[in-house]
């Protein structure tokens, strides 16, 4: 009687095999885990950005970006008659997610929105002076500045939709994990942000939150 040899991976291939999906496992969760990474640290530098931005605007024209009552004489952009300066009352006002024009020469828009468009006509960030949209964080949400939002005094940036472990991340890196107190607070997306009681006090992973840092 003649038997047939039967082929099979031996305990050493299999070992190769396990050693080798290791190793991909690894690499994706090392890849996932340096994204995460390189958009927290977009999140910080977008902040001190802005923050820089708008303290060097108050610095060059003693008024503050979005608020600033003399832009039409200031900046050739604009004409006469464009609906384009603030009321100079020292306040960015407005909500941080007013929908934005798209050209500020065309219609009247917040304050809110001007901020980022003063911003532009004066060379501190990209873009033309007349563009009023607001920038995107690096988790699709948009960024906004807003007076007195949550439970923080004076203008802040907002950035909007942040995934929960996200949220938990930045509040451990720049305050004090929760996000009713410190200098960095949150609202679940879509709250009213004028309301200090929508802050939130723990961060839950299936919410995405808009986060606002104190300038």
């Amino acid at each position: 009687m003649q038997f047939t040899k039967q082929k099979g991976f031996t305990l050493v291939e299999i070992a190769i095999v396990l050693v080798i999906v290791g190793l991909l496992i690894g690499g994706v969760l090392k890849g996932q885990e340096m994204i995460t990474n390189a958009k927290l640290k977009r999140i910080e530098s977008d902040n001190a950005g802005i923050a820089a931005a708008m303290f060097s605007y108050q610095d060059r024209y003693l008024q503050l970006p979005g608020d600033d009552s003399g832009t039409i004489n200031r900046f050739t952009v604009y004409a006469v008659g464009d609906p384009v300066e603030g009321d100079g009352s020292g306040t960015i006002d407005g909500l941080w997610n007013v929908a934005s024009t798209g050209d500020i020469t065309l219609a009247l828009t917040a304050e809110t929105n001007m901020f980022f468009a003063h911003l532009r006509a004066a060379g501190l960030i990209p873009g033309g002076g007349t563009d009023d949209t607001k920038p995107t964080n690096a988790y699709g949400g948009q960024i906004g500045v807003m007076d007195g939002a949550l439970n923080l005094s004076g203008h802040v940036t907002i950035f909007g939709t942040i995934e929960g472990p996200i949220a938990k991340i930045i509040e451990a890196r720049l305050d004090d994990s929760t996000g009713d107190g410190g200098r960095v607070q949150a609202a679940v997306s879509g709250a009213d942000m004028t309301l200090p009681a929508s802050a939130v006090g723990a961060y839950l992973d299936t919410e995405r939150y808009d986060m606002a840092f104190r300038l």
